[in-house]
Order: C-alpha cells, then sequence, then structure tokens
C-alpha cells in the first residue's frame, strides 16, 4: 500500500504534463473528482495542484517539452536528490533534469532508466508530497511497463535499494515483480513491474513507461466517466484475482493510467 509517511524510495508525488491543461483540469474532475486549484495561467509555466476532499493528490502542468507525449511522472522519495543523481549515472541512467530546488518546498530531479523509461524524485523540503493515497480518487499503485525486466530492477534496486518479488500470472501470462521499499514488510509494497514486448509498449514508441494506478469505489462507473469525456480505454474493464477490478484508461492527450476498485476481503462467516 502506498501512504503519506513518504519514507525513503517510496511513490511521493505525480504531475501530468498535458498540452491542454484546462481540458486535463475538466477531465480528471470528472472522472475521478478532483478539484483544480491554478498555480498561474499561460506560458510554459501554467499549471495546478489537483486536490481530492480538500487534500492535494497530484499536479498537473503544460507539456513544453518538444516532441514528448503526454503522460504522467511519478516521483520517488529522497533523501539526498544529488547522491541519487551520482547513483543513477552509475547505474547507466540519463539525467533529464538534474537535481534544483523548487524554493523551500524541495529538491527535485528526473530521470530516464537505461531503457528509456523516465522518473523522478523529491527531497523534501517543507512540502513532502502528496496528503491523500490509496482512498479512492488518489493514487494506489504505480506500475512499470518494460521490455527488460530483469535489467529493470537491476537498475531500480541499485538507485533506491527496492525489494522485488516475483509472481506468477495466471493463465501463462508470464511473471509480474512486486516492488517493496528498502526494509520495509510487505504489507508496504506500492507498485510493479511488467515485462511486454517493444510492440506491446507501442503507446510510447517502444520505449518502457510509468503509469499510476488511481483508487476508485467502482470501475465501471469511472470508466464510463472516461468515455464520457474524451479518453478511452485500453484494456478491461476486468477483474483480476487477489486484486480487483480494473481498467487501463487513456486521457483526451493520450496519457495513460488505471482505475482500480481493490478487492474486498471476504469477512469470516459468524457462528
Amino acid at each position: 500500500m502506498i501512504t503519506t509517511d513518504l519514507t525513503p524510495g517510496s511513490p511521493c508525488w505525480l504531475d501530468l504534463g498535458s498540452p491542454d491543461v484546462p481540458a486535463a483540469a475538466a477531465f480528471y474532475g470528472a472522472v475521478l473528482g478532483w478539484e483544480y486549484e491554478s498555480m498561474g495561467e499561460g506560458g510554459d509555466m501554467e499549471g495546478g495542484m489537483f486536490k481530492k476532499d480538500g487534500k492535494t493528490v497530484a499536479g498537473l502542468g503544460r507539456l513544453s517539452e518538444e516532441g514528448a507525449r503526454s503522460a504522467w511522472m511519478i516521483y520517488y522519495t529522497v533523501t539526498d536528490a544529488d547522491a541519487t543523481t551520482r547513483a543513477v549515472q552509475s547505474a547507466g541512467g540519463t539525467v533529464r533534469v538534474a537535481p534544483r530546488d523548487l524554493g523551500d518546498w524541495g529538491r527535485m530531479a528526473q530521470y530516464s532508466d537505461p531503457l528509456g523509461g523516465q522518473f523522478a524524485v523529491w527531497q523534501p523540503g517543507k512540502n513532502a508530497g502528496f496528503e491523500l493515497a490509496d482512498e479512492a480518487g488518489s493514487l494506489s499503485w504505480t506500475e512499470l511497463y518494460t521490455s527488460d525486466a530483469a535489467s529493470a530492477k537491476e537498475f531500480y534496486g541499485s538507485v533506491f535499494g527496492w525489494q522485488f518479488g516475483d509472481m506468477e500470472l495466471p493463465g501463462g501470462g508470464g511473471s509480474y515483480s512486486l516492488i517493496t521499499p528498502s526494509g520495509l514488510p510487505e504489507e508496504r509494497m506500492f507498485g510493479g513491474v511488467m515485462e511486454l514486448s517493444k510492440e506491446d509498449l507501442a503507446l510510447a514508441s517502444g520505449v518502457p513507461y510509468w503509469h499510476p494506478v488511481f483508487a476508485v469505489t467502482d470501475c465501471d462507473a469511472a470508466v464510463a466517466r472516461v468515455t464520457e469525456n474524451g479518453g478511452s480505454v485500453q484494456m478491461g474493464p476486468d477483474d483480476a484475482e487477489g486484486v480487483g477490478r480494473l481498467a487501463v484508461c487513456l486521457d483526451p492527450s493520450n496519457a495513460d493510467f488505471v482505475v482500480l476498485t481493490p478487492e474486498t476481503p471476504a469477512t469470516p462467516a459468524q457462528g
């Protein structure tokens, strides 16, 4: 589970780069019940914060990178962004945005893993990250789609010290690697690594990518809101044993995300 205590190596923030900030704000407001608070309008700095029930859940900004696709960027907590940058470089990754301070909020950096999967880190200052997680309308899981799971685990394990546990997918669908922050128990696992062919990574032209999973109370209703508001569905809704009911979706600018209604544990019979 993802929590808001934001220990090192765990997800702490995510933001969306969109070519149309007002349209993205309206879409996620309709689909996930988010309220949008603008922090500036017009130009490359246009953007703001998404909130759910008054608590900050994510950020939104104008996509300004030439040739980049609209996508969610996931940030992981670190104690030293500069040391993490050195670890990324030593492990074969690339620095996209060198460590920099965002006022007294904190220090951030963005990277690509050796196969091109993009991710970011946050060294907390006054701001530790999101204020709501693992509840309806907030981040509940993160997932990396990659063409080489073994190399991805080696890289991210080296950078973050993540622990991995593999599970077999039903129907001979291969294995799925569960991620837990270093030194924490399995109940704190927050994400997974899924190996796919480059053809199945067509959304990013064969390059690996991370995407967020948002908890919702009713997956089918959320999917209906996605399509009613200009988005589309890549897969689902489907039931995943031991996980819940989920669907892989695209917003109107083709940024990918998953909506998940977690499986409710069975209640023991009373007798």
